[in-house]
């Protein structure tokens, strides 16, 4: 009999903003966490109005790092540590918040006139014990940083950590493994068996995990130590995700994570007070804290 590549299924929450879905994975009532990946949405495909752009306004995290990554479109990232950096496929973004740090997330104003598209990941890494209260970063990989392997009809660009015999420049504060995998039709790639924790999320095409299709945008969580082999009929592209499991309980409260309930409440008096330090050139507005928030710890 066959061994059973998946151990748990997890639907995604869907928000829809309009002129585009975001869909949320991580966390979920049935997990919390994979490896460090403690929120996992998906953004898009979408293209926007002309003149019109997205525009996520300055906000705070803490004891976390987020990780964006593009298919399609142009991010530009600024930060209260005085970085400003456009995002375009093939690179990653890797804002580590530690102590503190305030970003906002715009379309570059000159792809907004042919109204921008844009069609991605953004995840957020829970930082391991010890490193909670790192001081704050900001890493821009650029596509040359990040190998890409190509080997029957698969084409996988390594994002975070090694796989395949690769390893990626992007700087991780625990075991982490992260890629982008793309089949052509007829293609095929082993997965590999390593990490404690592992996920994969079809994000286009068609593909199946040991013979078993895959949904779009679903999370499978794959059996600890099996080796699945993800395959294609016709086409498709799908993100792995994971890394070392966490011995400590991570809380989430809206952009905050930490394994202190404590340090996510002096967070939060820290924001409505705005104690946390300002972006220099993006300042005049920012987004309070809801009432009842979007990202949330779950018992």
């Amino acid at each position: 009999m066959m061994e059973e590549p998946i151990i748990q299924t997890i639907q995604p929450v869907t928000h829809d903003l309009g002129d585009f879905k975001v869909r949320r994975v991580l966390p979920s009532r049935e997990r919390t966490m994979v490896g460090p990946f403690i929120f996992v949405d998906e953004f898009g495909p979408a293209r926007l109005t002309p003149g019109e752009g997205m525009d996520v306004r300055p906000h705070p995290h803490i004891n976390l790092a987020t990780v964006t990554y593009l298919f399609d479109g142009a991010i530009e990232h600024s930060d209260s540590l005085g970085t400003r950096k456009v995002i375009e496929p093939g690179a990653v973004n890797l804002m580590t918040a530690g102590t503190g740090i305030v970003h906002s997330e715009r379309s570059p104003a000159d792809r907004r006139a042919e109204g921008p598209s844009f069609y991605g990941m953004q995840t957020w890494l829970a930082l391991p014990d010890g490193k909670e209260e790192i001081d704050p970063g900001f890493d821009h990989v650029a596509s040359g940083g990040l190998p890409l392997i190509e080997d029957g009809g698969a084409s996988v660009r390594v994002l975070m950590g090694t796989l395949w015999g690769a390893t990626a420049a992007t700087p991780c504060h625990s075991p982490t493994i992260y890629a982008d995998i793309l089949l052509s039709a007829g293609g095929s790639v082993p997965i590999e068996a390593e990490a404690d924790e592992r996920a994969i999320m079809l994000v286009g095409g068609e593909a199946d995990l040991d013979g078993q299709r895959l949904e779009p945008f679903v999370l499978y969580v794959l059996k600890p130590r099996h080796e699945a082999r993800l395959s294609s009929i016709s086409e498709g592209r799908a993100m792995l995700m994971g890394g070392g499991a966490f011995a400590t309980k991570r809380h989430v409260f809206w952009n905050f994570v930490s394994s202190s309930r404590d340090r996510i409440n002096q967070a939060k008096e820290d924001w409505k007070a705005m104690r946390f330090p300002l972006i220099p050139d993006d300042h005049d507005e920012f987004i309070p804290i809801p009432e009842v928030p979007k990202t949330v710890s779950y018992p």
